[in-house]
């Protein structure tokens, strides 16, 4: 896909777009991430960008986004005051504020992830300590791509990966969700030619 099919697409009311990825960006690949929010942002006019507010690849796309559009960048945190300092997110959205219920469909896909699955019952359940926010990442990954009745689901996404161990940890997760869920997904390989068009 062209960057001007995919803005011919995807530039619409509504449209939700999430750019993230991994944490561990290549120092060469920092100024691309960055170069790419603010290509998207600065070519697009309706669609809103979503991030999980990590370091590296969701930082970068996000300094991209708000230096020409802050209020079009969304962010989704796995709890109240995830890295709110750096967070430069129009609006941010806590998994602590929204209702997750055991058998809601939010749980059953974020335990696809199964290294996960006992942790994600346990903070379904109300048990929080320092292992179970591992599964608040998981379930605020899976938010970021289906939504809920509240949040819009994503509509695209755009991934900085790990080429060479690719769709794996949170990243891999959230890509896997979209997949599932007929969520067309994209990484560097693609959008590394946007930046040359």
């Amino acid at each position: 896909m062209t960057l001007d099919d995919f803005i011919n697409k995807f530039d619409k009311d509504n449209a939700v777009v999430l750019l993230e990825g991994k944490r561990n960006v290549l120092e060469q690949d920092k100024e691309k991430l960055k170069a790419l929010g603010t290509l998207l942002a600065t070519r697009t006019t309706k669609m809103t960008f979503r991030s999980g507010n990590a370091e590296g690849s969701d930082q970068f796309f996000s300094d991209g986004v708000t230096n020409i559009d802050p209020k079009r960048l969304q962010v989704i945190t796995p709890y109240t005051g995830h890295r709110k300092d750096t967070n430069l997110a129009y609006k941010t959205i806590n998994i602590d504020d929204i209702n997750i219920s055991a058998g809601s469909e939010i749980v059953y896909q974020s335990k696809s992830n199964k290294k996960m699955e006992k942790l994600i019952d346990k903070y379904v359940l109300g048990e929080k300590n320092r292992f179970t926010i591992k599964a608040a990442y998981i379930i605020r990954d899976t938010i970021k791509a289906i939504g809920t009745d509240e949040i819009m689901p994503a509509n695209y996404g755009i991934f900085y990966d790990d080429l060479n161990n690719p769709m794996s940890g949170g990243t891999g997760h959230t890509m896997q969700i979209c997949v599932s869920n007929n969520i067309p997904i994209i990484n560097q390989e693609v959008w590394f030619k946007w930046l040359e068009e």
